[in-house]
């Protein structure tokens, strides 16, 4: 009885061989972290040997650099597109929206960029991406700030929460997926809104 005829092997091109390498590296570093992650087994998923890795990306920690490039890329373009249009309420709620937009798009991008980054990569960071929109928001709150005849030097500190608590909840919303995204960003932005509403000019603590 004869052997059933294999499909013949597609050869891929540099750029499409780079590409599928980079899926795969995804999916590898977001189900186990960059130390679990090896190059054997890359290699392995993508029927390739070790030296076709090193050869695009010069090893591991190269793979890794361009996957939390692309993804800190993808994210911040959202973020800063929400930033840069509309009226003041918003932004905030495109800015809430777009980020859990991403979390539910790119699951795996996300659980990559708030993973510790290797050393090899130090700018690859999660926190370096939420710095970037902090400024952002931090230039938008100084000006409504003045215009509002508050202390606009706080603008940055008022920028950390609220980024923070976008942040925050879009990695608890990673794994609980519920409520829908337009509900969770709804209430943020309630959270976030009627406080920058009602804001007092020169807070204390211990008010009755």
């Amino acid at each position: 009885m004869s052997e059933p005829e294999r499909a013949p092997r597609v050869r891929m091109t540099g750029t499409q061989r780079r590409e599928q390498l980079i899926e795969i590296g995804r999916s590898l570093f977001a189900e186990r972290g960059y130390e679990a992650t090896s190059v054997e087994e890359i290699a392995g998923r993508a029927n390739v040997s070790k030296p076709v890795v090193y050869e695009h990306f010069g090893g591991k920690e190269g793979l890794y650099a361009v996957i939390v490039d692309r993804e800190m890329s993808t994210l911040l373009q959202m973020i800063t597109s929400s930033l840069s249009q509309n009226r003041s309420r918003i932004r905030v709620e495109r800015v809430a929206l777009a980020l859990l937009t991403y979390v539910e798009e790119r699951t795996d991008g996300f659980r990559i960029l708030v993973r510790d980054s290797p050393v090899a990569a130090p700018d690859g960071k999660y926190s370096s991406l939420l710095n970037d929109a902090v400024g952002q928001v931090g230039h938008i709150l100084a000006s409504d700030f003045t215009r509002r005849g508050f202390d606009a030097g706080f603008a940055p500190l008022y920028a950390q929460a609220l980024v923070g608590m976008v942040s925050m909840t879009a990695q608890w919303w990673l794994d609980v997926r519920e409520p829908p995204k337009e509900v969770v960003a709804a209430h943020v932005v309630n959270l976030c809104w009627n406080g920058l509403t009602n804001l007092e000019a020169a807070p204390k603590l211990g008010r009755e």
